[in-house]
């Protein structure tokens, strides 16, 4: 379960660097009910702007300038202070890419690599809380890592974040899920999962680990729908997954990868 509070070592925020920034806007916005707050182009590529639902801010989207690489959605994580955590992810052989900065009294911001190249970032909170809505449909509802190695994984963000660790067996004989929670927290507070893959099936991001969000639904055939005639591709499902839901594994037409998911009912008790 994500929260709109800020809860350390839970995610916060997650936004979008495209090649297109327009094309972005009008993808999300037909597939996810999205509307799109541009913040304009203040020069330098700074294009870029925010997502809504209902009114109520759900992620970013910028102009992806970084030489090389390839576009995918960024999750950020909460910290209470981005200056120790940047010294954690060194201690543990992380990569800075972004060092911490401020932006403006929002907040103060930091971006990593894991050890095996898996990006992720830190939102330390200021007047900008992160998510404004979560856990209904149009946004963000769970996060995955897909590393080539979850044991080195979990190592290193649990000494990061001292992040908790649930692991439970995939149907079909599919591997180990690892289920993850913040630190301190009960097992309800938990907000994403990390798979073992081989490096031929992370071939997306050319062998790297990655991590991709997990947006809420209320009919993942029709979002789906909607992701193939604007543009984007489907690389799993749609399926059923027994107590999960309704889901599928997309790609935007810039190749950036996220889930839509309709959640399975919750469970109710005999006699009720």
């Amino acid at each position: 379960m994500i929260t709109t509070e800020p809860t350390p070592g839970s995610p916060c925020w997650t936004d979008l660097g495209a090649p297109d920034v327009p094309a972005a806007a009008a993808f999300y916005s037909a597939v996810l009910g999205w509307e799109y707050q541009s913040m304009g182009d203040e020069g330098g590529g700074m294009e870029g702007g925010m997502f809504q639902k209902d009114g109520k801010t759900v992620a970013g989207l910028g102009k992806l300038s970084e030489e090389g690489a390839r576009s995918a959605w960024m999750i950020y994580f909460c910290v209470t202070d981005a200056d120790a955590t940047t010294r954690a992810v060194q201690n543990a052989g992380g990569t800075v890419r972004v060092a911490p900065r401020d932006l403006d009294d929002w907040g103060r911001m930091a971006q990593y690599s894991d050890p095996l190249g898996g990006q992720f970032a830190v939102w330390q909170p200021g007047t900008n809380k992160g998510f404004e809505l979560v856990e209904a449909p149009g946004s963000l509802s769970w996060t995955e890592l897909y590393t080539s190695d979850a044991t080195s994984a979990k190592e290193f963000y649990g000494g990061v974040f001292g992040w908790q660790f649930g692991d439970m067996e995939v149907p079909g004989g599919g591997g180990t899920y690892s289920l993850i929670t913040p630190p301190g927290l009960p097992e309800e507070r938990m907000f994403g999962g990390m798979m073992e893959l081989s490096k031929e099936d992370l071939a997306l991001a050319n062998g790297v680990p990655y991590w991709h969000p997990v947006f809420n639904v209320t009919d993942c055939d029709a979002a789906v729908a909607k992701v193939t005639e604007n543009g984007g591709s489907v690389q799993m499902g749609p399926e059923d997954v027994e107590s999960v839901g309704r889901l599928a594994v997309c790609l935007d037409p810039s190749n950036a990868d996220f889930v839509v998911l309709t959640p399975a009912p919750p469970a109710t008790s005999a006699g009720s």
